[in-house]
């Protein structure tokens, strides 16, 4: 007899799961995800560079200065948004690496042509291992890297005046003080 009343109350009680979930998850911001890389050194890789496949880009290219990693693709549209200011963030003298994410080189190379080029060096990661091991979500995204190649900042999502201003001016400050 109790048996019955459980089975009569099952059907309620996953209703109320599933609506304690979907609130949950329509509460998150997605620009917000958490990265477990923050603190940590860059995982070790080696990926030809899109531009000149005999030669290698590796986290060592990355050392020595506060630098951006910001990860991309041509097919990626919000990457078409971001490009206009990473062109400026380039013109400006910011140390800015590419990591092209899941992308057929020569479709990323006329891409380039197309919109410009800001990268002093760009790693061609057509499995998306190297993206993977970030914890990369998608493109864009950009990761602030101190001196030593520490992810230190990851943005999710186009890269902007606000951002740039908000986000990353004051960390870059922060740890070109402590150099």
């Amino acid at each position: 007899m109790n048996n019955i009343k459980i089975w009569r109350l099952l059907p309620f009680v996953i209703f109320t799961l599933l609506v304690f979930f979907f609130w949950r998850g329509l509460s998150l911001d997605p620009k917000k995800l958490p990265s477990v890389q923050l603190g940590q050194a860059l995982p070790d890789f080696r990926l030809p560079l899109l531009n000149d496949p005999g030669k290698d880009l590796t986290p060592a290219n990355l050392r020595g200065r506060v630098a951006l990693l910001n990860v991309w693709a041509s097919w990626c549209a919000a990457c078409v948004d971001e490009q206009g200011f990473l062109m400026k963030l380039a013109g400006q003298g910011v140390p800015l690496f590419g990591l092209n994410y899941k992308d057929d080189p020569e479709q990323a190379r006329a891409w380039l042509t197309e919109w410009g080029n800001p990268y002093q060096m760009i790693g061609s990661d057509a499995a998306g291992k190297v993206a993977i091991d970030l914890g990369v979500y998608g493109a864009p995204e950009t990761f602030l890297l101190d001196a030593r190649g520490v992810i230190r900042f990851r943005h999710v999502g186009v890269l902007d005046d606000v951002s740039w201003t908000r986000d990353f001016l004051p960390r870059i400050r922060q740890l070109q003080e402590e150099s």
